[in-house]
């Protein structure tokens, strides 16, 4: 399927996903919303994709919502900024955190607003050098949204999130690394070439034992370590049922390189 707003490039067992409205900094209009959801539903159904590599085209990664889009900017009456979160921006952090495939997000330029935190519900998140992630929201009265509030105090701490969030400073990419709100830096010129690199060799790995570990991470969050131990035994035995687990065992018995079929 062709889209307007996004480019999509499918692989051998991976799929890369460019957000293409580069003059406006990839920020999200209404079209853009309903082409990446009906996207990533359509990997999370394929059964073929077994990593998603997500990145912007341009000089910017995403710098949230378009404030001039028709969704923002309404006829008439106040702005229902809640329910634009409801129907647009929650299922589409839902559906990456859910996905049954580990994703990668590759930063190139800024990720301000939502595009920041559309980066930090990523598994995976390389940056280059010269990206920067800006919690704006403050700078225009509204709450950071897209998990924002979720998710910058568990990657940054209490202190750190409510700095970002109050000042809306610029994160530049090596302090993110720093911080261990992202995975790793890569120079500019590297970062497409890296970050595709990093999607085919998960693409390659046992895709159920990551789902599992995926979700597995997201439940700790909220469980007691009681909870959380009776999870891991859970998922691990379900583990334990895939093709992949008796793969990998059978590989490290004749000392081979497994053949992971995500199965």
């Amino acid at each position: 399927m062709t889209y307007e707003t996004l480019i999509v490039e499918t692989h051998d067992a991976h799929t890369q996903i460019t957000l293409n409205r580069p003059e406006a900094l990839n920020s999200f209009n209404a079209l853009m919303h309903e082409e990446l959801a009906d996207a990533l539903e359509k990997q999370c159904r394929s059964g073929n994709c077994r990593a998603l590599l997500l990145t912007g085209a341009g000089r910017g990664f995403c710098t949230g919502q378009d404030l001039s889009d028709k969704e923002a900017v309404p006829d008439e009456g106040p702005m229902n900024l809640g329910k634009l979160l409801t129907q647009r921006y929650n299922p589409l952090i839902t559906a990456i955190q859910g996905s049954p495939f580990p994703v990668v997000c590759a930063v190139n330029g800024v990720a301000a607003g939502a595009g920041a935190n559309l980066a930090f519900a990523c598994d995976i998140v390389l940056a280059a050098r010269s990206a920067k992630f800006i919690q704006a929201f403050c700078k225009i009265g509204l709450v950071p949204d897209s998990g924002g509030t979720w998710v910058l105090p568990r990657l940054v701490g209490m202190a750190r999130a409510k700095g970002l969030a109050l000042l809306g400073d610029a994160v530049m990419a090596e302090q993110a690394e720093a911080w261990g709100m992202i995975w790793r830096v890569v120079d500019d010129e590297s970062l497409l070439s890296e970050a595709q690199s990093l999607t085919a060799k998960l693409s390659g790995e046992p895709t159920r034992g990551l789902a599992l570990i995926k979700k597995a991470f997201l439940a700790s969050a909220t469980n007691s370590l009681s909870e959380q131990l009776e999870l891991e035994s859970a998922y691990q035995q379900l583990a334990g049922e895939t093709d992949d687990f008796r793969e990998g065992v059978q590989a490290f018995i004749e000392k081979r390189k497994p053949s992971f079929a995500g199965s």
